[in-house]
């Protein structure tokens, strides 16, 4: 059974950082594509950051997380990160991990098979 677990979610004041993690069971997070997604009340979940499986290799962000954010993954301990810095208000949202991606584009929710259940993260200005 695949198991998503998320932490390292936290409030924080602008301008500081978090790193979120995503510790996986039941798959092996080298050979797929780990993302995270982000999500506030009453709008669509958005796609933040994307981490292919080795094999097709490579990372891509939403344009507001470029050169903010860093996705990363530790094959040690079956986990993938999500480095925040320079955080905005605008970060403010719960975080989900995505795992088992079906294809396609890599920021439409439909494409991702197994979901975390989310960590909050609350930005101050």
């Amino acid at each position: 059974e695949v198991q998503l677990v998320e932490s390292g979610g936290g409030s924080v004041q602008a301008g500081g950082s978090l790193r979120l993690s995503c510790a996986a069971s039941g798959f092996t997070s080298r050979t797929n594509s780990v993302a995270w997604f982000r999500q506030v009340p009453g709008k669509e979940r958005e796609g933040v950051a994307v981490i292919y499986s080795e094999d097709r290799g490579g990372t891509e962000y939403v344009d507001s997380a470029k050169g903010r954010f860093t996705i990363s993954r530790d094959n040690a301990v079956n986990t993938v990160y999500l480095q925040m810095n320079s955080l905005k208000p605008e970060d403010t949202a719960m975080y989900y991990c995505a795992a088992v991606f079906s294809g396609g584009y890599w920021s439409v929710t439909n494409r991702w098979e197994h979901w975390g259940q989310g960590t909050q993260v609350t930005v101050s200005s």
